[in-house]
């Protein structure tokens, strides 16, 4: 389906059972490609930067990973779109990989985050295949030291890598990498911690209702209240301007 436009980011109308397929063939034939998960965040993210902007738009996927945007393409005539998330995304690719014999691997997060991690998604498929799981550190790397770590990824193997380094972090990795490491990468952010049992995840109501952001919030307000106070106003007023724009102006 054609990409459609929300704030300048280009976001595709995909299911999980597409994403979950496209990913499993990629994999297959051994393409170096690379995922994003757009939220109201992310979408804010490129509005203010250009560069940020062109690099998750020259993404291979960029899936609806947040109520509003699902709710601006329905708008837009996708009725029956649905949140895609990042989280969702990597237990069904595990799942897949599992089945099909396909090694991955992770790319983010602490030592301890990692350990649990791979501990409870084992638990869940047995027969999942994790040949790496990097915690590269919390700075910006030496050529060296990143030239180390794509070696290491690509020597473990792995065709699906999960990177959870948090937005724009993640992104502006995996294109940078996108032919160098030679697997799929999704950026899925706090995936990683959701899924090691370190943060919680929202109870459903509130992610229909898109109050995923306030149950975070509350969970980390030290470090997320300036992104919510700063993005999540912004995006509703140019969000409805748009939206007026597409639904009054172009009749």
């Amino acid at each position: 389906m054609k990409r459609q436009d929300i704030l300048g980011l280009k976001v595709d109308p995909i299911t999980f059972e597409e994403i979950t397929d496209k990913v499993v063939s990629w994999a297959n034939s051994n393409q170096s490609k690379y995922i994003c998960f757009a939220n109201v965040h992310m979408v804010m993210e490129s509005y203010d930067s250009p560069d940020f902007k062109k690099i998750v738009n020259e993404a291979d996927i960029v899936s609806p990973d947040g109520m509003p945007l699902v709710w601006m393409l329905k708008i837009k005539g996708f009725k029956r779109q649905n949140r895609v998330s990042g989280p969702e995304t990597t237990l069904r690719i595990c799942k897949e990989a599992a089945n099909k014999g396909i090694p991955i691997g992770f790319y983010g997060a602490s030592e301890e985050v990692l350990e649990k991690l791979t501990a409870n998604l084992i638990k869940m498929f047995p027969s999942l295949k994790i040949t790496c799981a990097i915690s590269p550190p919390y700075r910006e790397l030496t050529e060296k030291e990143d030239y180390e770590y794509t070696k290491l990824i690509n020597l473990s193997r792995a065709r699906i890598l999960f990177v959870g380094l948090g937005c724009p972090k993640q992104e502006k990795w995996m294109n940078i990498h996108k032919g160098k490491i030679n697997a799929v990468m999704l950026g899925v952010g706090a995936a990683f911690d959701f899924h090691a049992g370190v943060i919680k995840v929202a109870p459903k109501w509130m992610q229909n209702f898109g109050l995923e952001w306030l149950y975070r919030l509350l969970q980390d307000p030290k470090r997320l209240w300036k992104r919510y106070v700063k993005h999540n106003p912004r995006f509703i007023i140019l969000g409805l301007i748009q939206i007026f724009k597409e639904t009054f102006l172009k009749r």
